[in-house]
């Protein structure tokens, strides 16, 4: 190897260690289940959320820099995920339940506060999905929210939404391949957990992710990580997929008609808080039919009237606070210093 480039490879080795020691963790009751956290910084909370498949070190950057900047970070495994329980039930994965453990979480870190407590949020994937409905379900408890690459979605209802992902999609898109409880969960086994967390986490195709049933989870053993995912951070993800198992995430999709179902109440609801949305124009929910027209067609604004900035970072796929992580930093920073 190189000389330069083994010390570039010690340096930053060491910088992500160095990164790593510096967050403290804990484990919190919330809800009726324990939920492991991660943690930095003193002031205002911003509370991040991750989505599939990732954990809270999906937000190791925004944490250390959030908590330079005046904040406490603190990103939660969501339940199903690396050290927090995962519920065995289906119904234990929508909206009401999900929410119910963020408002608990919000109480338990203000809980040496005589009011209750107002957080900030950051959202992505199915942790903006969520972050939506915390902000429709309890929206004094949000003071600002920022949401990476899953817009809000108003609920349609004349159809359930795995019956418009099968129509649109059909039965080869990968959210009507993960209804099955069991059958993908096989297909991982035998691809092997590193190689389907990189052929996820690596994903930067605009249109939409396809899993052929009769080709099983195809992935390519000698697929190259980009610059902003290294092996370590493969390694950090696999040490808890490979103890947890991919079926608490996968539950989040098994209970898209169930939510659909729970929250009729919402129908037309609007979200009330400020929001600021970030998306790389790679994405592939940017790139869903229709999207792209509803967020910058008026649709977004309509439903979340607050709504005060729309980015779209060119060149830049669906896990948008690693790969841009700096900017992602900025933008949160910016948006959340005005409250």
């Amino acid at each position: 190897m190189d000389f330069k480039i083994f010390v570039l490879f010690v340096l930053t080795a060491s910088s992500q260690l160095i990164l790593m020691e510096s967050i403290e963790h804990r484990t919190v009751t919330v809800n009726g289940i324990n939920m492991h956290i991660a943690e930095k910084g003193q002031g205002p909370v911003v509370l991040l959320l991750h989505g599939f498949p990732e954990l809270w070190y999906t937000w190791r950057h925004q944490i250390v820099a959030l908590a330079a900047h005046g904040y406490r970070a603190v990103a939660p495994d969501l339940r199903g995920y690396g050290d927090t329980d995962a519920p065995s039930s289906i119904s234990n994965y929508t909206s009401l339940s999900i929410v119910g453990d963020l408002v608990a979480l919000i109480d338990a870190l203000g809980e040496d506060q005589l009011e209750r407590m107002q957080v900030h949020v950051v959202g992505h994937d199915w942790g903006a999905f969520h972050s939506w409905y915390l902000c429709l379900f309890q929206p004094d408890r949000v003071k600002a929210l920022i949401n990476l690459s899953v817009a809000f979605q108003p609920r349609i209802p004349s159809k359930k939404p795995t019956q418009s992902l099968k129509a649109t999609f059909g039965d080869d898109y990968y959210v009507i391949r993960f209804q099955e409880p069991g059958e993908i969960e096989a297909e991982f086994v035998h691809a092997g957990t590193a190689n389907v967390l990189k052929k996820f986490l690596t994903y930067r195709n605009p249109g939409p992710l396809m899993i052929p049933k009769h080709e099983r989870f195809a992935t390519d053993n000698q697929l190259a990580l980009p610059d902003w995912l290294t092996k370590a951070d493969i390694e950090y993800y696999v040490s808890k997929y490979q103890h947890k198992g991919f079926t608490g995430g996968l539950n989040y999709y098994r209970a898209v008609d169930l939510n659909w179902e729970l929250t009729a109440a919402w129908t037309g609801a609007q979200v009330k808080v400020p929001v600021k949305f970030i998306v790389g124009d790679l994405d592939l929910t940017y790139n869903s039919p229709g999207v792209k027209e509803f967020i910058h067609g008026g649709g977004l604004k309509k439903y979340v009237p607050l709504l005060e900035e729309v980015i779209v970072i060119e060149g830049t796929g669906h896990f948008i606070n690693e790969e841009k992580a700096e900017e992602i930093n900025e933008h949160i920073y910016n948006f959340l210093k005005k409250f």
